[in-house]
């Protein structure tokens, strides 16, 4: 599936996984980056161009919104209703690709 049907079809890479989870809370860009490193126990970093390109995808889509500017240009994102929705249906998606592996590696001898 190429990248440019990822928001038609509402399924997420996990960069924008990540971001929807960070924006449950108002975050600016290095907030979110910072945030994601941490929840992911430094095993997911993105840089500055992945994230304003995905930030702006994201809102173009209405999943996220830019909710304020500071003083000092800093912008800060939110997700919306919509992106909250879509967040939760992938959850659950993720979740029952993971009880699938499980239950197939368990019917052949692995314990996971």
């Amino acid at each position: 599936m190429s990248k440019s049907n990822t928001l038609e079809t509402e399924q997420l890479t996990d960069a924008m996984y990540y971001i929807l989870l960070s924006l449950m809370k108002e975050r600016h860009g290095y907030a979110i980056m910072k945030y994601i490193e941490e929840l992911s126990n430094h095993s997911i970093t993105m840089g500055p161009g992945t994230l304003y390109t995905l930030l702006k995808k994201l809102c173009k889509a209405e999943w996220i919104l830019q909710t304020s500017v500071d003083a000092d240009r800093t912008k800060k994102y939110q997700i919306t209703d919509t992106g909250r929705a879509v967040l939760v249906h992938e959850i659950k998606r993720r979740r029952h690709m993971v009880e699938d592996g499980l239950r197939i590696l368990k019917e052949n001898g692995y314990e996971g």
